[in-house]
């Protein structure tokens, strides 16, 4: 059994404070110990241009999850963005970094918005106090 299945890699000069253990510790509960996940925090011209490429979207979002096989993904978070939205969302930064997390890890669990997946992701808060 694999003992660390999570990368992380910050291409911006902020970063959350959040620890990598906190990170991983909700990955191996979404997606299991031998989900390999790369976690990628980035600016708002890389996240524009991903979103414009793969949703059509042209305008950076706080989060993008890429299912790459049933046992690898990535997860890429605009932090810069996911700053602006503490207000909308009603959430402190790093609380927010990982409400977002926890919504990405169950896109890449293959969930689809709606109370399902509402449902999943609220266990998951309740279980971690987020």
């Amino acid at each position: 059994m694999k003992e660390d299945t999570l990368s992380i890699k910050n291409l911006t000069k902020s970063r959350p404070e959040v620890s990598r253990t906190a990170f991983l510790n909700l990955k191996n509960e979404v997606l299991g110990k031998n989900y390999d996940l790369s976690l990628v925090f980035v600016g708002n011209a890389t996240s524009k241009k991903l979103n414009k490429t793969y949703r059509g979207k042209n305008n950076p979002t706080n989060i993008l999850s890429f299912s790459l096989s049933k046992t690898e993904g990535e997860i890429i978070m605009d932090l810069a963005k996911i700053r602006k939205e503490t207000e909308l969302f009603k959430r402190p930064y790093n609380n927010l970094v990982l409400y977002l997390f926890i919504h990405g890890l169950f896109h890449l669990k293959g969930h689809q918005h709606g109370s399902t997946m509402e449902h999943k992701e609220a266990a998951a808060r309740k279980k971690f106090k987020i």
